[in-house]
């Protein structure tokens, strides 16, 4: 292999007895018993047993009495045979061990903040992360992303996709979400965008001709940080010319199960499920459901609609969940300041403890009510009665908690789904202005084509792929109409003035034959977290962000220089 090893450490055998290796790594641990030495030596490949035994080899012997956790070895000797009794069955090379003949160090370590593979604060770990890599959890995730990756990229090949990279540093569109602006020396008081995604590239290599784009593509945006989101993140960014919904789908699929073959896991069965956004939100209060476990929210509203307990009779929407357990008051009582933090007004209920009914609201319930909505014995029947929008934000959330409280998703079947079908625009919550769902470049579902006349009420060519209730990813049929897409700009609220200096680029490049294109953006990062079943991105990402936008790695960001600005045309206030 080279001058400092032959072999690594993770690859020796039985069937290597007797031939002589050298290996180099980090001590993994040392344990000296007076006269013979032992040290588990380790590399990417895993750990085998080094003996130094002063009798046979007295300098490597005095060598290893030195060496302390984490120093870097070389070993030179015989592999051996361990006697039958000192075998480890949790090793893969429990079986032998390397009798020394020659122990270099090839660096020291000083004393460690934590020893490697140890449970500590996230922020330690991140601030040596270089430690932290060398854990046998780390190794996997970032060796399985690249398996992934590598696995992606294969199946793009074969599907006939070009990978074409796109720039970075672009100009800012709204895409959704805050750009990192980068200011230009060269043109004191502008700014470059760090592209929220390469969409509009993408667009523009259909109008090219190329037909199948694709790349991994590493994306900005600042938004606050949390499990499944970090600033910078990449995406597996694909787009095709002359396609229809359902071509996008297929092309997605085969890449998803590509991926799980290439990490030797069973694949997910495809056709994979599809949902309409509209069914989503009404059974799950929310557009990327958990499918692992039941709890479907049910609908009581027309049930209800001339109940005696005004709340419900008079609200617009009222659902309810069941929860497989009966809840004490006390237990009711912190779901219920739950609901409140998720914006409900209350939470009503009607437990069924072994077939005795505890609810203040059922006396307000005439007969055929209570025999509709009351929860079969041993559980807990939760409602909700408001906006539709509360009321599925709210229920959804609960769905979410007492999954999580009560275990139910840790059985279920690993799950992926489609959902389809969703609105075209939404009422922007501050001013109440018409914007986009997914972006401004999604395509109406055909027969919605006049949207102008009642936005409301238009779908989109839009889909989502979920998983296990993560959203891996979006896209869309694009609109390829240059008249179609002033008409959503205008929606928008958007002028002509506004739309050229915002799009000017692309409107002309539609008007210049463009073909019906879609395309895709799935979160690599997601997806690998998924697969490796790790809680969140910063465990498969090699040197990320936490919580508060900082990097203990580096200590950034940090100020710059009052020099600095001035060449940049910024001064701070």
């Amino acid at each position: 292999m080279s001058s400092w090893r032959d072999t690594t450490c993770g690859a020796l055998t039985a069937a290597d007895v007797g031939t002589r290796v050298t290996v180099a790594g980090w001590a993994d641990t040392r344990r000296d018993h007076g006269g013979l030495v032992f040290v588990d030596l380790r590399d990417f490949s895993g750990k085998v047993q080094l003996v130094v035994n002063p009798e046979h080899a007295p300098e490597p012997a005095q060598v290893a009495h030195d060496v302390r956790n984490e120093f870097v070895l070389q070993a030179e000797g015989e592999v051996v045979k361990r006697a039958p009794e000192a075998v480890n069955p949790n090793l893969p090379t429990g079986e032998i061990e390397i009798q020394v003949e020659a122990l270099k160090v090839l660096s020291r370590s000083t004393p460690l903040p934590f020893q490697i593979g140890d449970d500590v604060d996230d922020v330690l770990r991140l601030k040596y992360r270089w430690l932290d890599m060398r854990s046998e959890r780390m190794q996997r995730n970032l060796r399985l992303n690249h398996v992934v990756i590598a696995a992606i990229r294969r199946a793009m090949d074969d599907m006939g996709f070009v990978d074409v990279w796109t720039p970075s540093m672009t100009k800012g569109t709204p895409e959704g979400a805050r750009d990192f602006l980068v200011p230009i020396r060269l043109q004191p008081g502008t700014f470059y965008a760090l592209a929220q995604s390469p969409q509009l590239f993408k667009q523009l290599c259909m109008i090219g001709g190329l037909d199948r784009y694709y790349q991994i593509a590493t994306c900005w945006r600042d938004e606050d940080l949390r499990a499944d989101r970090q600033f910078e993140f990449r995406q597996l960014d694909l787009e095709m010319s002359f396609v229809d919904r359902e071509d996008v789908l297929d092309v997605m699929e085969e890449a998803v199960v590509a991926a799980f073959v290439g990490a030797g896991r069973e694949p997910p069965p495809r056709p994979f499920p599809r949902l309409g956004y509209a069914e989503a939100m009404g059974k799950y209060g929310t557009d990327k459901p958990d499918f692992r476990y039941g709890l479907e929210i049910e609908d009581a509203t027309e049930l209800t609609r001339s109940s005696g307990f005004g709340v419900f009779a008079n609200a617009p929407t009222v659902r309810y969940l069941v929860a497989p357990r009966p809840f004490s008051r006390a237990e009711l009582g912190r779901l219920e300041e739950i609901a409140k933090e998720w914006g409900a007004k209350g939470l009503a209920y009607l437990v069924n403890d072994g077939g005795e009914l505890r609810s203040p609201i059922a006396k307000f319930l005439a007969e055929d009510e209570l025999r509709a909505l009351q929860p079969d014995a041993g559980s807990t029947a939760l409602f909700v009665a408001d906006d539709e929008a509360v009321v599925a934000r709210v229920l959804g959330g609960l769905r979410i908690h007492l999954a999580r409280e009560l275990d139910l998703a840790e059985t279920g079947d690993e799950l992926f789904h489609w959902i389809v079908d969703f609105p075209l625009f939404e009422r922007d919550e501050d001013t109440g202005q018409w914007t986009f769902l997914h972006h401004p470049f999604t395509a109406p579902m055909p027969g919605d084509e006049g949207f102008e006349q009642d936005p409301g009420s238009a779908l989109s060519q839009h889909y989502d792929l979920i998983w296990n209730g993560w959203e891996l990813g979006s896209g869309s049929i694009r609109i390829h109409d240059a008249e179609m897409q002033q008409a959503v700009f205008r929606v928008m609220g958007m002028g002509e003035e506004e739309q050229e200096a915002k799009f000017g680029f692309l409107l002309d490049a539609l008007k210049m034959g463009a073909p019906p294109h879609g395309g895709f953006a799935m979160g690599i990062d997601r997806f690998v977290a998924r697969m490796a079943g790790e809680p969140d991105l910063r465990q498969v990402v090699a040197f990320p962000k936490i919580a508060s936008g900082s990097d203990p790695l580096t200590g950034g960001p940090t100020p710059m220089p009052d020099s600095v600005l001035k060449d940049l045309g910024i001064r701070l206030r």
